[in-house]
C-alpha cells in the first residue's frame, strides 16, 4: 500500500511535517513541488503532562457552551 507523508528536504535532511513513517529502510519516490520553499517550522503537538491524567474536568466544549444563552452579556 502506498502512503504519502509531507516533509521538507533541507540540505540533505528530511524534516517531517506530519507523522513520520514507521520504517527503518524503504524505497521512496520524491516529488519536488517548488525550488524556493519558505522555511516552515514542523508542527509542534502539545501533549498534556502525565501528572494531569484523571484530574481534569471539562465543563463545556465548542458545541455546547458552559452557560445558557440568556446569561450572555454580550447579546443584550
Amino acid at each position: 500500500m502506498l502512503k504519502s507523508y509531507e516533509a521538507i528536504y533541507d540540505n540533505g535532511r528530511v524534516i517531517w511535517l506530519t507523522e513520520q513513517p514507521e520504517v527503518s529502510s524503504a524505497r521512496i519516490i520524491v516529488t519536488v513541488l517548488a525550488e524556493n520553499i519558505p522555511n516552515v517550522a514542523p508542527i509542534k503537538r502539545r501533549i498534556p503532562p502525565a501528572s494531569m491524567a484523571g484530574k481534569v474536568k471539562i465543563f463545556g466544549d465548542i458545541v455546547s457552551p458552559i452557560v445558557d444563552e440568556q446569561d450572555w452579556q454580550c447579546l443584550k
